[in-house]
């Protein structure tokens, strides 16, 4: 199995919680939710129930229905069923994909509450309204969010642990990498953002080392994807297929915000915002709203009618970028790793930053001047975030991230946001392909340390 930050995040709900909560696993289809939670039941259990509603029979779902006031019967027709025998304390159930069956997510509180055993839910698409409709979301349950694997989790996949800690010492020391060891991580670095972080295709790109073969389970990802917008996207499944279709379009554009004119030049955002909150509640998505006065407090300035949207994993957006063929050669793959062809790069690695900051649970923000008011200076910072600040006693300042993807660029955009918001700036970060370096308040990153921000 990959190794994954998330196992340790779950040591640690097992060692706080006691019984005391249930953990809910969210996280996109084939993002590895019940591989992660069937591995951690074997290591951390004397035994481990897996429940996956997504093949559940009729028979099964029952025993839930019948039984729910009566643990007893309940939880020995389960055991039966799975071949599985329960130790008190010791046993971990799992309710895998839990979104297809709400009724189990509606007795964690009284399962909770009997405590003879553990229990983790793992699911997506769990705001939608069919899947909380008649059921009491209960208080006994934390939550955990389950990403694609990100760069650091990749080295690892890779064999380059001792690499990821240099560049975690590096960063932290800000000091860069020697120069044969930067051009290592940077390739390193092109090909996570080809192969992405989705387990299936990691696993076979760190076995073959090939692309055509990692672009196959790719697709059928994006294909998992489309079939379940047609069953789950009740009655605007064509809008959500509209907009992920023109993710990588949109994204292609120097202007990154989703413009719905390019879909319907009739189209407004009111009625597309339910296509867009499915995408994200899905996890295929990562949504990046406007941030109309950047302060401390982001989300007190979010303007919701402004967004970009991102996929949430950069590999699939190549994927889908290349759709108009049924296959990718591995010569494209190889001439992109390259850059010998005329693919946008500013679309992958401003996706992939977004994809980096949202595992390291950043909610994405971005700020945006037209330049068109008398007096006003055009500005687009892609990303803020708030870190804290060394100039600033250690307290929590707003960090505007820009992102570059050519070697030579200005930065135009963080000079005139320096100069309008003072001292609510905190350090003004600009991740680019080149080294580290720092100046005047500003630290330049290579893309590959964009994992430790």
């Amino acid at each position: 199995m990959l190794k994954r930050k998330a196992y340790e995040q779950l040591l640690k709900w097992k060692q706080h919680s006691k019984g005391k909560t249930a953990l809910m696993l969210e996280g996109a289809r084939r993002v590895g939710k019940s591989t992660l939670v069937a591995e951690f039941g074997r290591n951390e259990y004397s035994s481990c129930l897996l429940i996956d509603f997504f093949q559940a029979t009729d028979e099964v779902k029952g025993y839930f229905r019948d039984y729910r006031t009566d643990f007893d019967t309940l939880f020995l027709y389960l055991s039966t069923y799975y071949g599985v025998q329960l130790h008190d304390r010791n046993t971990l159930v799992v309710f895998d994909e839990v979104q297809m069956f709400p009724e189990a997510r509606g007795l964690i509180k009284y399962l909770v509450a009997d405590g003879r055993y553990d229990y983790i839910e793992t699911g997506s698409l769990l705001s939608i309204k069919q899947n909380v409709q008649d059921i009491v979301i209960p208080s006994e349950e934390d939550s955990l969010e389950l990403n694609p694997l990100d760069f650091e989790e990749f080295l690892w996949a890779m064999g380059e642990q001792q690499l990821s800690e240099l560049i975690r010492r590096q960063f932290k020391e800000a000091k860069p990498l020697p120069d044969g060891l930067h051009r290592r991580a940077m390739g390193l670095f092109r090909e996570y953002m080809l192969v992405g972080g989705m387990p299936e295709p990691v696993s076979i790109y760190v076995e073959q080392r090939q692309f055509a073969p990692v672009d196959e389970s790719k697709r059928r990802i994006v294909n998992l994807y489309r079939s379940d917008v047609a069953r789950f996207a009740h009655g605007y499944e064509f809008k959500v297929v509209s907009v992920l279709d023109g993710l990588a379009g949109q994204l292609s554009k120097h202007e990154k915000r989703f413009l719905l004119s390019s879909l319907d030049k009739n189209a407004r955002m009111r009625n597309y915002e339910e296509a867009f909150f499915w995408l994200a509640d899905a996890r295929m998505a990562n949504l990046c709203y406007a941030c109309a006065d950047p302060a401390v407090g982001l989300s007190l300035n979010m303007k919701q009618s402004s967004l970009k949207c991102y996929m949430a994993d950069t590999g699939l957006l190549v994927t889908l970028a290349f759709s108009d063929g049924r296959t990718t050669d591995e010569n494209v793959y190889r001439a992109v790793l390259r850059g010998d062809i005329g693919l946008n790069e500013g679309m992958l690695t401003e996706n992939i930053v977004a994809q980096m900051l949202r595992a390291n649970g950043h909610k994405l923000f971005f700020y945006s001047r037209s330049g068109h008011g008398e007096g006003d200076e055009r500005m687009e910072i892609d990303f803020l975030i708030v870190r804290p600040f060394a100039d600033a006693a250690m307290k929590p300042r707003v960090s505007p991230v820009e992102v570059k993807s050519p070697r030579q660029y200005g930065t135009t955009s963080l000079d005139r946001f320096a100069k309008r918001f003072g001292s609510r700036v905190g350090e003004q970060i600009v991740l680019h392909p080149k080294q580290l370096k720092t100046e005047q308040g500003r630290i330049y990153l290579p893309l590959y340390m964009g994992f430790c921000l």
